[in-house]
């Protein structure tokens, strides 16, 4: 990962606007012309990527705060910003109340990162449940028993496991607690699928970002990131098994093979979860992040100028994205995409997405 994007990295974990900008020259002129969104930071890096990319092109910048989905899914609702980002897709019926249109832009992973002496990328393997018991508080040193029988041969220390959880609501901590709702009824009783959850055990950081600190400031500590983040502070990843009972490792292929049976034509307002999906090369917390726009957007120029960067991102963002290790969405979904924005946002009974807008 370059330098600039390293720096919008840090940059969102003091809660600044992300302000992507080109040249001195063409701020002046085209601030006016800048979209709002704010959300989810799991695409964050991409986003960030894609918005430098494209200022350079249109002279047209991205303001993106990077809160959380939680927060995103307010802003829009409350309609401070153009769009809104969330990795957990909300269900058709609450799109419907918000009068919301949803839609997939990329696809990625978000992986178990520990911070234990001596313990490289992919060393410690665990299952769902004992994740999931980990979390619950149950499983306490990393010699436990559990923790052993997954890894024979492995040198476990008799260290406190310190569980880092998101502290804000947030898409990555939805994708998380459902991966481990499908795992362990026992979590899905005592504390379910959420974009926020009530933790009996552990340390909350704000933000991928914060979550990312956390573990790499603390001992025996164990957390969860979209995997950009991990490669970018170079924490060791867990390797999972899989619904197929295969131990996989975080890497695009991974993600591609938890997202090649995505049923996205049959799903009413996109709503599809990638986690726990079957294959045995399938990573176990895949997932979409998504974009929100209102159907009838106050501004309508605002609304479709916030089109033409999403249609030029899946156009020309894809080698951006997979060398971020996220997933692009294939050629056929965006098909699908484009053809629901001409067919639902529209200003004064017309289309805002239109031929002339492309």
């Amino acid at each position: 990962m370059n330098i600039k994007t390293s720096a919008y990295l840090r940059s969102a974990a003091f809660g600044v606007l992300a302000v992507i900008t080109a040249s001195t020259a063409a701020v002046a002129t085209a601030q006016a012309a800048d979209i709002s969104g704010a959300g989810a930071t799991f695409p964050y890096p991409i986003y960030a990527k894609w918005a430098d990319a494209y200022k350079k092109e249109t002279g047209v910048g991205l303001n993106y705060q990077s809160i959380g989905s939680g927060g995103g899914i307010k802003q829009i609702k409350a309609k401070t910003v153009t769009f809104g980002a969330s990795d957990m897709p909300l269900k058709p019926e609450e799109l419907d109340e918000a009068g919301l249109v949803q839609f997939p832009m990329i696809m990625g992973g978000v992986v178990p990162v520990v911070n234990l002496k001596g313990v490289t990328a992919g060393a410690i393997k665990l299952s769902g449940t004992v994740l999931a018991n980990i979390y619950m508080g149950e499983v306490k040193k990393w010699n436990d028993e559990q923790i052993k029988a997954l890894n024979p041969g492995v040198n476990l220390p008799n260290t406190a496991i310190a569980p880092v959880y998101r502290s804000d609501g947030s898409g990555t901590n939805f994708l998380f607690t459902d991966y481990l709702s499908k795992t362990s009824p026992k979590f899905l009783t005592q504390i379910g699928a959420n974009t926020s959850v009530q933790w009996p055990a552990g340390i909350g950081a704000k933000g991928n970002e914060g979550v990312a600190n956390m573990v790499k400031q603390t001992e025996g500590a164990v957390g969860y990131v979209e995997y950009a983040y991990a490669k970018q502070n170079n924490i060791p990843f867990i390797a999972l098994q899989n619904k197929d009972g295969k131990v996989v490792e975080p890497k695009i292929e991974a993600f591609q093979a938890a997202a090649a049976n995505a049923d996205w034509a049959n799903a009413k307002g996109y709503y599809v979860i990638l986690t726990n999906e079957p294959g045995a090369a399938s990573w176990p917390i895949t997932g979409a992040s998504f974009i929100l726009l209102h159907k009838q957007p106050q501004d309508a120029a605002a609304t479709e100028a916030a089109l033409k960067f999403f249609s030029w991102a899946y156009k020309s963002g894809a080698q951006a994205a997979t060398a971020l290790d996220y997933v692009p969405m294939p050629d056929n979904v965006v098909a699908m995409v484009q053809k629901t924005w001409a067919e639902q946002i529209k200003a004064d009974g017309k289309a805002v997405w239109t031929a002339a807008a492309k």
